[in-house]
C-alpha cells in the first residue's frame, strides 16, 4: 500500500512548526504503531507550499517517514512511479513551483515565472527558459511508462480536472480561460499513456464538472483537488484503476 499526497499540503502561516509539530510527530506515531505495515508515503510539492517551508519536509524524509518524489522516480511493487509538482503560470505572486508550459506564452492575468517572488533563489536560465514539457521529457527518458503511475500537482488542459471558477471573467476585455491545466501534461499523457495519472490544483474542479476522474487514452486521471473543509481521499487498486472511489472525511 502506498499514499500518494499530491502538493498544497502546508498552510499559509507558521509552516515549519506544523511540519515538525503537527504533522511530523503524528506520522512517526503511525510508524511506531504499524510497524511493517507503515504505508510507503510519496509526496509532491504544490504551488502554494512555498519551497523554503517545503525544504523542511527533507528532515522527516531522512527519518524515513515519506520520499519527496518531485522531479524523481521512485517504484511500487512492478510500477515506476514519478512525481512532478509544477504548475503552468497562476495570477499569484508564489513562484516557486511554477514554469512556463510549452513556451514563454502566459495567459491573461497570469504572471510569467520571471514575475512575483521566490523563496529559495532559482537559476536565472531555468526561469526564463525551462517549461513543463521540457522536464517530463527528461523525467522519463527512454522508460516504458505503460505500467507507471504519475503524481502530478497540475491537471492536464481541458479535461473536467482543470475546470476553474472563471466564468464570465476578462482582462483588458480578453475573456479568461476556464480550463487552467498544463498543455504539456496533457500532451504527454496522450504521448505516453501512462497507467494511471494523479492531480490536484483546481480546487473547485470537482464542483464545477461533477467528475474527480476521467480517462484519456487507456490513462485513467483522476483528481483529489477539493474546495471544501474536508480532506477528498481518491483509494485505487492499480490492477483496477477503473473502479477507483473517491471519498470526502
Amino acid at each position: 500500500m502506498a499514499i500518494f499526497l499530491g502538493g498544497d499540503l502546508l498552510p499559509g502561516i507558521n509552516a515549519c512548526n506544523f511540519i515538525h509539530e503537527a504533522i511530523e510527530p503524528d506520522v512517526l506515531d503511525l510508524q511506531q504503531n504499524l510497524g511493517n505495515d507503515f504505508p510507503l508515503i510519496l509526496l509532491i510539492p504544490g504551488n502554494d507550499d512555498a519551497a523554503a517551508d517545503f525544504a523542511n519536509f527533507e528532515h522527516s524524509e531522512n527519518l524515513g517517514l515519506w520520499k519527496i518524489i518531485h522531479n524523481r522516480q521512485d517504484h511500487i511493487s512492478d510500477h515506476s512511479v514519478f512525481g512532478y509538482g509544477n504548475v503552468p503560470p497562476t495570477p499569484f505572486m508564489l513562484k516557486d513551483w511554477e514554469r512556463y508550459d510549452v513556451s514563454r506564452f502566459v495567459d491573461p492575468g497570469s504572471l510569467s515565472p520571471e514575475e512575483g517572488h521566490r523563496t529559495v533563489p532559482a537559476n536565472a536560465d531555468e526561469i526564463r527558459f525551462g517549461t513543463i514539457a521540457e522536464d517530463l521529457k527528461r523525467l522519463a527518458d527512454t522508460e516504458n511508462l505503460a505500467d507507471s503511475v504519475w503524481l502530478f500537482h497540475s491537471p492536464p488542459y481541458q479535461t473536467f480536472l482543470d475546470r476553474a471558477g472563471l466564468d464570465g471573467r476578462s482582462i483588458d476585455h480578453v475573456p479568461l480561460d476556464v480550463n487552467i491545466g498544463s498543455i504539456a501534461i496533457r500532451r504527454f499523457i496522450e504521448d505516453q499513456q501512462p497507467l494511471i495519472t494523479l492531480h490536484g490544483h483546481v480546487h473547485e474542479s470537482a464542483h464545477l464538472t461533477g467528475h474527480w476522474r476521467e480517462k484519456l487514452g487507456r490513462t485513467w486521471m483522476l483528481s483529489a483537488a477539493h474546495d471544501g473543509p474536508e480532506l477528498a481521499l481518491v483509494r485505487v487498486d492499480l490492477d483496477k484503476p477503473e473502479a477507483a472511489t473517491r471519498q470526502l472525511l
